[in-house]
């Protein structure tokens, strides 16, 4: 019981982690500063990890992994959705 309760703190705080972040893209629309090529590696890993969680039935760990994926996805969404309305604004500038 007491390696659940270690896990699923680990597993919030590892997911809350990531709130911030994608709220403050959210709202600024702003990704310069993030890379792509690590969250996509990230997120692969994440993925890897729930894959895992679910090949060892542990709760936590697929849990966690599941919500820590679909933020992290997010941010590679927004990375290349505002990525491309940057460079839209700055060809309309040269024109």
């Amino acid at each position: 019981m007491t390696t659940v309760i270690v896990g699923a703190c680990a597993g919030i705080l590892c997911t809350v982690s990531f709130l911030p972040q994608v709220i403050k893209i959210y709202r600024t629309k702003s990704v310069k500063d993030i890379s792509l090529l690590t969250f996509c590696v990230f997120t692969a890993g994440v993925f890897l990890w729930f894959i895992y969680g679910l090949l060892i039935k542990d709760m936590p760990v697929i849990i966690t992994n599941t919500l820590i994926f679909i933020l992290a996805l997010t941010i590679v969404g927004m990375k290349i959705k505002y990525s491309k309305t940057v460079n839209r604004e700055k060809e309309e500038v040269v024109r």
